[in-house]
Parts: C-alpha cells; sequence; structure tokens
C-alpha cells in the first residue's frame, strides 16, 4: 500500500486508490514524450492511453466525485449485465428459430445482420424475414427489367418479360399486404402471400429452358429459399 507517512497523514483509502494511478499517470506522460518522438505513427495510440490516466489522476483530486463513483457502480453494473443476458437470450432465440426452418445459414446470417433482430421476438424476427424477402424479390425484378434494356435475342426477351410479369404484382402488391397482415397477427394469411413469391420464382426459373440458360438462377433460388424461411417462421407464430 501507498501511505502519506511523510506528511503525517494517516492511512487514507482514496490515497491508497488513487495514488498509484499519479506514479501511473507520471510515467505514461514520460513515456507518451520519448515514444512519440521516435515512433511518430503511434501518437494516435498513446495519447488515449495518456489521457485516461489523467481522468484517474484528477478523480485524486475531487474525492466526493470518486465515491459517488463508487456508490453509482452497484446500480449501473445490473443494468449492464441485464443488457448482455437480453442479449444472449435472442441469440439463443433466434437460433432456436432458424433451427427450425429448411435452411438454418441463410435464416442465421439474414436475422443476425439485422440490428433490429437483437431485441426481437419470434413475430419481429418474422417481419425481419419478410423484408429480406421483399428486398431480395425486389433485386430481381430491378435486374430482370435492366436485362430486358439490353435487348436480348427474343426468346430470351420473352422468358425475362414473362418473368417481370411474375415479379411486378409480388413486389408492388403480395409482399406487402403480407407484411401489413403479419402485422395485424394474421399470420394465415400473411403465410399465403409468402409462399406465392416462392411459387412465382419458381415458375420463373422454369421458363427458361432448352438452350435458353437462365440468368436468373441466384435470384430465383435466393427468393425461394427466403421465402421457405419466412413461411417456417410464420409457422411457429400459427402453432403458437
Amino acid at each position: 500500500m501507498f501511505i502519506l507517512a511523510k506528511h503525517g497523514k494517516r492511512n487514507n483509502p482514496i490515497n491508497e486508490i488513487t495514488l498509484p494511478l499519479l506514479y501511473m499517470q507520471t510515467y505514461a506522460h514520460t513515456w507518451q514524450s520519448h515514444y512519440t518522438q521516435t515512433h511518430p505513427a503511434y501518437l494516435h495510440f498513446s495519447t488515449p492511453l495518456h489521457r485516461f490516466l489523467t481522468v484517474q489522476y484528477n478523480m485524486r483530486r475531487n474525492p466526493i466525485f470518486l465515491l459517488l463513483v463508487l456508490l453509482l457502480l452497484p446500480v449501473f453494473l445490473p443494468l449492464t449485465q441485464c443488457s448482455t443476458i437480453r442479449l444472449d437470450e435472442n441469440e439463443d432465440l433466434i437460433d432456436k428459430t432458424c433451427k427450425q426452418t429448411p435452411h438454418y445459414e441463410l435464416c442465421l446470417s439474414s436475422l443476425q445482420s439485422n440490428p433490429e433482430s437483437a431485441n426481437a421476438d419470434v413475430k419481429g424476427l418474422a417481419k425481419i424475414m419478410v423484408d429480406v424477402l421483399l428486398s431480395s424479390a425486389t433485386d430481381a425484378q430491378s435486374f430482370i427489367e435492366g436485362l430486358i434494356k439490353l435487348a436480348p435475342e427474343p426468346g430470351l426477351e420473352r422468358s425475362l418479360a414473362f418473368c417481370a410479369e411474375l415479379y411486378i404484382p409480388i413486389v408492388k402488391y403480395t409482399l406487402p399486404q403480407a407484411i401489413d397482415a403479419l402485422s395485424n397477427g394474421q399470420y394465415k394469411f400473411a403465410s399465403y402471400g409468402i409462399s406465392d413469391a416462392a411459387k412465382e420464382a419458381i415458375a420463373c426459373e422454369n421458363k427458361f429452358s432448352g438452350s435458353t440458360n437462365s440468368p436468373l438462377s441466384d435470384r430465383n433460388n435466393l427468393v425461394e429459399s427466403l421465402s421457405e424461411v419466412a413461411t417456417a417462421i410464420l409457422n411457429i407464430l400459427l402453432k403458437g
């Protein structure tokens, strides 16, 4: 323990806590001056350390502030722990939910990439997944329209036009209505609309046959898989 013996003072717990910080702060200042002169590239690294120790040392000049920190720490620490527990619980919920879908990895990556999933229940996870599905279907529709503008050969153009006619109502009507139904607790109606997205993606892919290779395979397969995942999560809600 560090004791202010030469000043004739009794052992003070505040001094015993903060006096070592004085030596650390002094050392950090000396180290910073020397090291940053010889290693300028590390200036941004050393400065935060020095500032941190300076703040700690300044606490020694205001013991009341330090006491307040010590008194409030037990209040805020449980709140932090509760937040950590909540995040762990939601990670478990996401994992448990995705294991009940036909595409575990796709489900997991889609949900974990959305920050809203951290506080979502199963209904919230279903909403996130349908939003991902709508985004994927919108991307497919835009891609199809872009290919049609390139004026491909007649056979390919007919197939692309057929797919465009399938995707437009899915993007503009079917999936937005499914999202509204989900929000209102109408899970069966929402499930019908989401399943339609998968059927239309399959129909689009089947339009390409023979010598005409589908330029939409990846997008159609993704829409189909996302639809299957969203439908599986809705089935969890339907089962209660």
